[in-house]
């Protein structure tokens, strides 16, 4: 299936160069230069000669997975896969399977990429949880999904943006007038615009004109006024490529463009500073207030294949790109960001845990929670991709190929209710920031984790007429439950006070909850600092108590590298107790490294062994 959000907005990595010759120099050259439709018919003929090799078979492969033909692409996975093949080429293997929906024959090709990459997140991550797909499909549905009238006939629609005027804007490749781009054979994008009515249907879409070129234009993104537009733009447009000497083809990238409308059209179009063409940026998503800009990018400094970024606007001028890191990004593509009034970021991955290919998710980023899966039957086997939400209406559109092309479905969110807990300290009547709630159906089964936020609240979607149980902790916190009952559309409260433990302190020490350091790094993380922050309570109701922290390593590393590691460690947690006011006359620290064993195992500690010897102890000087 060709798609045509493969040029504009993924950003795939080459295959490894071993196997190039004369007889593939060809295909290789449409390859390289992302003309995989061409370069599929040059490497078909090469794979029926009798001197058809591994390098054939994965090129092949690689080119039916750029332009999302799982079917074929897995065939020829296979194939490369029974030689020498890299453990990426193991991974896409995986993932077209899972498109195709033959989980059994994933998890395995899963198995081989994770011990041939036993440190990347995506194997770890299938590792804790190789059989996930029965959790996605059994969890409560979140949206009813309906197909719209915007009817696409084989092209793609994608991009949709519904305004608070009741204006779905969207790009297409409709335009059959369009020459055709090359590279996936299909017309280059436009963008179109269409009236939805009061039953949810809508008019037959229309060009806007001012903003469309001879080359890909969208999709967008409005502010909240509707008067500025952010939009992505071929480079090709706007005379911003390079040159490909090898291929003789010009390359361009996408770039983010802004527009404003003037007496009701769209115009004074200007680049944004942070395109390039060296990298693509695209998909963009304005924040309500208008202050941030989010996008995806295979801009330098990513995590992955493609990266969800963000950056600050100010007037007229623009920060510098951030990337929102490993809770949202990975080593594969995550794409299509859609920022809500709220802050919750919808996006598309590939490597997230779905159901195959693209899977839509969702993260509040005023928490550090994870990503959600939105299950079915927003996400299927196919792709389900570029998801937005329109609060006004309560509806949101997205795109999927689960019936042959990239078309525009409308998503509808099963309830409304809101159930939001408040966790509170029983004594002081404070709130608790990153108190774990887990919900609860009916059985008992949990079924979903997350932790207050900074006001110590967390709110659950929930099915009005349902009940939910509730299991609430935190540390220095006994446990709690407590019930959601059933409630009309809307908000409801439950407030959850949690009875505070006590810190130990013995003649000799203060003993607290291990204080854990991030792997190879000395810095105090958030969960040290709800630890020491305990310490400093002790101290400041001892005035005159002086404590001495020592810092111990595992036996892992090499004995001078551990006693690095644990001095900083050490310096770290006293400095960290001296800027929240400690005198540093109270406070000292030294790091011992692996010599001072809890449990003496030598160098061949068990996981658990080594984890009680690594820890940081608070010795009692002076009382």
């Amino acid at each position: 299936m060709k798609r045509i959000y493969i040029t504009i907005s993924m950003f795939l990595l080459l295959a490894v160069g071993y196997g190039q010759n004369s007889a593939t120099a060809k295909a290789d050259k449409l390859f390289d230069s992302y003309q995989y439709v061409a370069a599929i018919e040059e490497y078909l003929k090469l794979a029926e000669n009798k001197n058809a090799n591994d390098y054939i078979y994965t090129q092949l492969a690689e080119s039916y997975y750029n332009v999302f033909d799982s079917q074929n692409a897995s065939k020829w996975y296979a194939k490369a896969v029974k030689g020498k093949a890299s453990a990426e080429t193991y991974y896409r293997y995986a993932q077209t399977l899972k498109v195709i929906g033959n989980y059994q024959e994933a998890n395995k090709q899963m198995d081989v990429f994770a011990k041939m990459m036993p440190k990347d997140e995506r194997a770890k991550e299938h590792l804790a949880n190789p059989n996930y797909i029965p959790s996605l499909t059994n969890t409560t549905k979140l949206f009813e999904v309906a197909e719209t009238n915007i009817k696409n006939k084989g092209q793609s629609d994608f991009g949709a943006l519904l305004t608070n005027d009741n204006i779905l804007y969207f790009a297409s490749t409709r335009n059959s007038s369009n020459k055709t781009d090359k590279w996936i054979d299909q017309p280059y994008l436009d963008i179109y615009q269409s009236n939805r009515y009061g039953n949810g249907s809508f008019s037959e879409p229309s060009l806007v004109r001012e903003l469309n070129t001879p080359f890909h234009d969208g999709p967008l993104t409005l502010s909240a006024d509707g008067n500025t537009m952010f939009f992505a733009r071929d480079g090709h447009s706007e005379g911003q490529y390079e040159k490909n000497k090898k291929s003789n083809s010009k390359v361009g990238q996408q770039g983010i463009y802004k527009a404003t409308k003037v007496d009701g059209k769209w115009s004074n179009v200007e680049a944004l500073p942070f395109n390039s063409t060296s990298y693509s940026v695209t998909n963009p998503s304005l924040s309500n207030d208008g202050r941030t800009l989010y996008f995806a990018s295979n801009m330098p400094g990513g995590l992955g294949e493609s990266d969800i970024w963000k950056v600050s606007i100010d007037a007229i001028t623009f920060g510098k790109p951030q990337n929102l890191g490993p809770n949202v990004n990975t080593a594969d593509r995550e794409n299509f960001p859609f920022i809500t009034e709220d802050n919750v970021l919808y996006f598309a991955s590939t490597s997230h845990q779905g159901l195959g290919g693209f899977d839509v998710f969702r993260t509040d980023l005023n928490t550090a929670e994870k990503p959600q899966n939105l299950g079915k039957p927003v996400n299927t086997e196919k792709d389900d991709f570029s998801f937005s939400f329109n609060k006004n209406a309560n509806i949101g559109y997205f795109s999927s190929n689960r019936n042959g092309s990239d078309a525009i479905y409308a998503a509808t969110p099963v309830c409304k209710a809101e159930a939001t807990i408040v966790v509170t300290n029983s004594k002081t009547n404070t709130v608790l920031a990153n108190a774990t709630v887990a919900i609860s159906d009916v059985k008992g089964n949990v079924i979903e984790t997350k932790q207050t936020n900074a006001q110590g609240k967390v709110s659950y979607a929930i099915e009005c007429t349902v009940g939910y149980g509730l299991k609430v902790s935190a540390q220095n916190f006994e446990n709690a439950t407590a019930a959601v009952k059933s409630t009309k559309a809307g908000e409801t409260i439950v407030a959850v006070a949690l009875d505070p433990t006590t810190v130990i302190i013995t003649d000799t020490e203060v003993i607290l909850n291990p204080v854990y350091f991030e792997y190879d790094k000395s810095n105090i993380t958030a969960q040290g600092a709800v630890e020491l922050d305990k310490l400093i309570k002790v101290m400041n109701d001892y005035p005159t108590m002086v404590i001495f922290v020592k810092s111990h390593t595992d036996s892992k590393g090499s004995a001078a590298y551990n006693l690095n590691l644990s001095e900083k460690r050490a310096q770290s947690t006293v400095q960290y107790l001296i800027s929240k006011g400690i005198t540093a006359a109270r406070i000292s620290g030294k790091g011992f490294g692996s010599t001072e064993q809890k449990v003496k195992c030598g160098t061949n500690c068990t996981q658990e062994q080594d984890a009680q010897n690594r820890r940081s102890e608070f010795l009692i000087v002076k009382k």
